[in-house]
């Protein structure tokens, strides 16, 4: 079985340019070093008039008219009042005037995938990932087994850096579901945040196949058992010009 691109996801990768998704500009933004709570001791950008909500886990924020934290950071935890993001990034700082915070996102399939989920079904893939879902789906594999709804990003999975045309999982996070039927894993469709199942031709989805080892994506063992946890142990996409 091969990798397989949905005709939605080619289209996206082909057409869809980077474009600003959030911006906030304000007086009342300032900068934390080692202050984070969700994830004790990360960097924190916060707004004292709780302007933040509207970005997303996973994006990269900007940060421009900083005295000292101008540049670019992953989201690691966002709500309303504060983001946090990698311990050693930014400096102390308090509200000033100017300040400017954006997202953008783009065409690749980190960006397109952000926040998605994973099925696991049984049998043979189809022919192409435009095409409806055969098989038996095993079980859907999201942040740590977490709950997850469509269009929002709380326990969706993200890809992480591609290193020579490959691409797996973020690094850190935990790739892992409940089994929902028994069988045995056979392939894998990766979805974006929005979860569109069914035959579409716009849909951003990729098939794969799954073995024990050697395969775009591997488990320890692709026995699935009702209730059990099922974990995600690598994902290798590659690139098809790679």
């Amino acid at each position: 079985m091969a990798l397989r691109f949905s005709t939605g996801l080619r289209d996206g990768r082909l057409e869809t340019q980077a474009s600003i998704q959030e911006q906030v500009t304000g007086i009342t933004i300032s900068f934390g070093d080692g202050d984070g709570t969700v994830t004790a001791g990360t960097d924190t950008i916060n707004d004292s008039g709780d302007g933040l909500a509207a970005f997303e886990l996973h994006d990269l924020i900007t940060v421009s008219g900083s005295a000292s934290n101008d540049g670019e950071y992953e989201i690691l935890s966002v709500a309303a009042g504060v983001i946090e993001v990698v311990a050693g990034s930014l400096t102390a700082e308090d509200a000033t005037p100017q300040v400017i915070l954006s997202s953008a996102r783009g065409g690749s399939l980190k960006d397109l995938f952000r926040n998605g989920i994973l099925d696991i079904y049984s049998g043979t893939q189809p022919t192409n990932a435009d095409t409806t879902e055969s098989g038996t789906k095993l079980v859907r594999v999201t942040l740590a087994s977490g709950d997850f709804e469509a269009d929002t990003d709380t326990n969706g999975i993200n890809l992480g850096d591609s290193v020579a045309g490959v691409i797996g999982k973020l690094s850190g996070e935990v790739w892992s579901g409940v089994g929902l039927v028994a069988g045995t894993a056979g392939w894998f469709r990766l979805y974006d945040n929005a979860v569109t199942t069914g035959a579409s031709e716009t849909a951003v989805r990729l098939d794969g196949a799954i073995a024990t080892t050697g395969s775009q994506m591997n488990m320890s063992n692709t026995s699935v058992s009702v209730a059990g946890t099922t974990t995600i142990g690598t994902v290798a996409i590659t690139d098809p010009m790679a």
